[in-house]
């Protein structure tokens, strides 16, 4: 008897090990699932055959219901759930376990009151939201792992496991204030520092008389105003962030120890307004098998703003990670018909393999209970479960040629203190990093999302939209891409300050003005100036001249550049005078190009379309205006109209559409709203 179950168990692990191999060589359609709301076996069953006759392949399940696996304190319950991934196996559905490590259970909370959060002005929170941990807390993090282990333990070799899921929405929930936390913030800072008087260099502790004495002095940088305290905030951030990407790191180290064949997932909402935190040290890793994100474009079927912004999600947590992507949630509630769809074909651009929407049933209770999923709140389908269905069908027909696998030669510089430090300015780093994804999604060109510290930095281009904060490595890798023949695009309020958030006392850009061949001085506000503009404009508005082009944009600021060896390729010709505003200076065998606003598409779109051609920058197909395009490999492209009019494609020889079954020759025409997959003849 012990052969047999041994000799079962290397065949199951054979077989998860082949079907993880394969995983890359197929599209992902299906839904998040909740048993744990409802744990009928027979209304399992039914949404179970529901999904198999949708032709969907997958489930996400467990996240946020730590206390359905572990309901008291080491008294775990995996029975009734063992139930729902054999059924999963059972049906071919391969199952996304989540380790749903937050929220943790109200058992924990009363348990160990210290991990309960203290808010800012030091009021203990009972945690009716999820997300209400303080998740550096030592005792918290002991009982995570141990949930942690006791889950991956239990389902590393069941066939139905796809991935496990390190946390859900990390960046989500709100930073705590405790005492404990100070204590650990202390132990930081001294890790750090290692002297009092390294710590009061980096803080400037002789303004204000807030000079540091003892290490027990240091409180939270609780501040009125956003610049009351830059040195110690932003230190305070990455204190935040190291705690985050601590825990997420023990948490993935324990399910490569447990199920060393396992992908590692999870829905990476690092950039929340809450807690935003770096994730570069995750994407970087290797370890986040496939990085993933909840694509919620909205529900407009004509606004395109959605698409782009949740495509720029899976770029901004991909960076430069060649693997699949995963889109683990995906839009349901109100979506306009066809919507979903059209989102799905568009992800698909981006290197996404999985469209799992959020949700399956319509929820029943708690703070989501009238969200609508594929079934309503009686469990009947319906139309999104249809055109979640269409979607699987037709993702069938395509998926040997999937996933796309983006080829960038543009990388887009982002870096996590510098977006804090942003906060000071009148538009964050993150906003201009969008700006010139913007430029690129609408021409159809592959870009990836990068940390210059961790990158190779192996692109054509480089750009650097607002990198506020210069350290040296960072700086010397822009001065070495550059002098070895690459081209940098840096943007204003970019190298304004040290690693300690203080401006720099050396010329600007800091660490890299010979560079760049330029000093910049000030800063003026153009509303002021405006008084004296000579085309009377007023507000924000500012005319750019480039390459005898005239250009009206606005900015709340722009630069004040002196040419030290630079080019003057713009300038500002609506005030009292010219103001050099574009420059460019030869370094190397490469060129630095400085804008003196923060990225505008209007005086950045003239820039790039001139960069793509002097660099030979791989265009995107050739399609008209309003259609995303991608030429899969040599005999394949993937298009989706987003526009409401029909569009014609240039096009020729003969092709086959593969999504539609139909022959064409020559152009053919793609309708409103509606994908196409072409195989060339």
């Amino acid at each position: 008897m012990k052969k047999i179950s041994g000799f079962l168990l290397f065949i199951s692990e054979m077989l998860l090990i082949s079907n993880l191999s394969l995983s890359a060589q197929e599209l992902y359609i299906g839904v998040n699932y909740h048993p744990h709301d409802c744990k009928n076996i027979k209304k399992i069953k039914e949404d179970i055959e529901l999904m198999k006759d949708g032709g969907f392949n997958v489930v996400r399940m467990g996240h946020l219901a730590w206390d359905s696996y572990e309901p008291s304190d080491g008294k775990f319950d995996f029975g009734w759930f063992d139930t729902v991934m054999n059924m999963m196996s059972k049906a071919g559905i391969r199952v996304i376990l989540d380790i749903a490590i937050r929220p943790a259970p109200i058992w924990l909370h009363f348990k160990y009151p210290s991990i309960n959060i203290t808010d800012k002005e030091g009021d203990i929170l009972y945690p009716n939201h999820r997300y209400m941990e303080d998740i550096g807390d030592p005792v918290y993090q002991k009982y995570a792992l141990r949930y942690a282990d006791s889950l991956t333990k239990h389902y590393s070799k069941h066939p139905a496991l796809l991935a496990f899921g390190i946390d859900n929405e990390s960046g989500d929930g709100q930073i705590s204030y405790s005492e404990t936390a100070r204590q650990r913030f202390i132990l930081w800072l001294k890790n750090k520092y290692q002297t009092l008087e390294n710590l009061n260099k980096a803080w400037a502790g002789q303004r204000w008389s807030r000079r540091i004495n003892q290490w027990d002095e240091i409180g939270f940088p609780v501040s009125t105003h956003y610049n009351d305290v830059p040195e110690r905030m932003l230190d305070f951030r990455r204190f935040v962030s190291d705690e985050i990407n601590g825990l997420l790191f023990k948490v993935i180290d324990k399910v490569n120890e447990n199920a060393p064949n396992a992908l590692v997932n999870t829905n990476a909402w690092y950039f929340s307004w809450m807690k935003y935190f770096d994730y570069a040290p995750i994407a970087y890793s290797g370890k986040m098998t496939r990085q993933g994100e909840g694509f919620y474009a909205g529900p407009s079927l004509k606004n395109n703003d959605g698409i782009l912004w949740a495509s720029f999600g899976i770029v901004r947590i991909q960076y430069e990670s060649t693997n699949p992507f995963w889109c683990n949630e995906f839009t349901t509630m109100t979506a306009v018909p066809n919507s979903c769809r059209k989102q799905a074909y568009a992800s698909l651009m981006f290197g996404n393999q999985m469209v799992c929407g959020w949700t399956w049933q319509s929820m029943w209770a708690g703070e989501e209970q009238y969200l609508q999923g594929l079934i309503d709140w009686d469990g009947v389908p319906n139309r999104k479960y249809d055109e979640y269905k269409q979607i699987a069908a037709e993702f069938k027909k395509i998926e040997k040629f999937m996933p796309y696998k983006p080829q960038a030669e543009v990388g887009l510089a982002f870096s996590f203190p510098s977006q804090i430090v942003s906060y000071s300015f009148p538009e964050q780093h993150e906003g201009q990093v969008g700006s010139c994804f913007k430029q690129f999604f609408d021409r159809n060109i592959d870009v990836r999302m990068i940390d210059i510290l961790y990158s190779d930095l192996d692109y054509k281009l480089l750009f650097l939209p607002g990198v506020t904060v210069m350290d040296k490595i960072t700086a010397q890798k822009v001065r070495d891409f550059v002098y070895g023949g690459g081209t940098v695009v840096m943007t204003s309020y970019s190298a304004v300050v040290d690693t300690s958030n203080q401006v720099f006392s050396i010329t600007r850009p800091g660490l890299l003005d010979d560079v760049f061949g330029i000093r910049i001085g000030s800063y003026e506000e153009t509303e002021n100036m405006n008084e004296i503009s000579r085309m009377s404009y007023k507000g924000k508005q500012l005319q750019v001249s480039y390459k005898e082009k005239y250009i009206v944009t606005e900015s709340p600021r722009f630069d004040i550049i002196e040419p030290k060896g630079s080019e003057i390729l713009g300038k500002i010709t609506s005030l009292d005078k010219d103001y050099p505003v574009i420059t460019a200076n030869k370094f190397g065998k490469g060129r630095a190009i400085y804008i003196g606003l923060p990225a505008r598409a209007e005086v950045l779109s003239p820039l790039i379309d001139d960069l793509i051609n002097e660099l030979s920058i791989k265009k995107g197909p050739d399609v008209p205006a309003g259609v995303l395009a991608r030429q899969v490999d040599n005999k394949h492209y993937i298009y989706l109209n987003l526009s409401g009019e029909t569009k014609e494609i240039q096009m020729k020889g003969s092709t086959r559409s593969i999504l539609y079954d139909k022959e064409y020759k020559g152009n053919f025409t793609i309708a409103a709203f509606e994908p196409e997959f072409i195989e060339l003849k």
